[in-house]
């Protein structure tokens, strides 16, 4: 028996005029269909292909508004203040996508790459999974394992790590209070906000608060000890670093 499952390849932000290209970007598939359109090109390209979808679909207007929040993100120097390598990571204790309390101290019996991203609804944050995810059966043999932590509820947790097959813990940050130890965190500002709500992008019900908080997208690399080996992060959301160069990363450790 064939079992069909609802996949969002691309969460492209859109007008309600576009609700005909949005609907191209959704459908159903089997998870065979799933395996077999497993995309192995290297993560960069898969993002631009994205970006290049949006400039084609989203308006110039709305793009913009993106641009100018990235750009006083970078004016803050946001990504200078994350925590940095060689730092003692905070422990947590966060539940994964099934609700099941997962805790930092047992995740280090191994190195582990622990990836912050904004959420589900987020295209690039999908890209990126989707190519992590191919990559952990490697990650593993050079003994590391692989989490991501998202500010969304554990429900839509469930729904991502159903939706995209993926074989590693989504764990829910309530409040971002995890990423807020990182130096992560930042407000989305009023005009984007102001996007976000007229094209489906609905923080609160999304994140289970109104605070409108989300994290930078970030990846790090921490020692058995929890010491920071590798910190990654940039202001800008659409931009993510190679999975393969983590990968070497780690093997150069060994």
């Amino acid at each position: 028996m064939r079992v069909a499952r609802f996949n969002r390849e691309r969460s492209v932000i859109c007008e309600p005029r576009q609700t005909t290209v949005y609907a191209n970007l959704m459908k159903w598939r089997s998870l065979e269909e799933s395996a077999a359109q497993a995309d192995f090109r290297p993560l960069r390209e898969t993002l631009a292909q994205r970006k290049e979808s949006i400039a084609k679909y989203v308006p110039a207007e709305a793009t913009a508004v993106h641009a100018r929040a990235i750009a006083e993100l970078r004016r803050q120097q946001l990504a200078q203040g994350i925590l940095p390598v060689r730092a003692k990571a905070p422990e947590f204790e966060l539940p994964d996508h099934d609700g099941r309390i997962v805790a930092s101290a047992d995740l280090l019996a191994k190195r582990l790459v622990l990836c912050f991203i904004r959420g589900r609804w987020c295209p690039f944050c999908v890209g990126q999974m989707e190519a992590m995810n191919l990559l952990r059966p490697e990650l593993e043999i050079a003994g590391a394992s692989l989490v991501a932590i998202s500010p969304q509820t554990v429900k839509q947790s469930f729904f991502m790590h159903d939706q995209h097959q993926l074989r590693f813990p989504l764990l829910s940050d309530a409040g971002n209070q995890v990423a807020r130890k990182f130096g992560l965190t930042y407000r989305v500002g009023e005009q984007q906000k102001v996007l976000y709500q007229r094209t489906f992008v609905n923080l609160p019900l999304v994140n289970g608060n109104d605070s409108w908080e989300l994290p930078m997208p970030a990846s790090y690399i921490i020692d058995r000890d929890g010491t920071v080996l590798h910190a990654w992060a940039d202001e800008d959301y659409t931009v993510r670093p190679e999975p393969s160069d983590l990968l070497e990363f780690l093997r150069k450790l060994r």
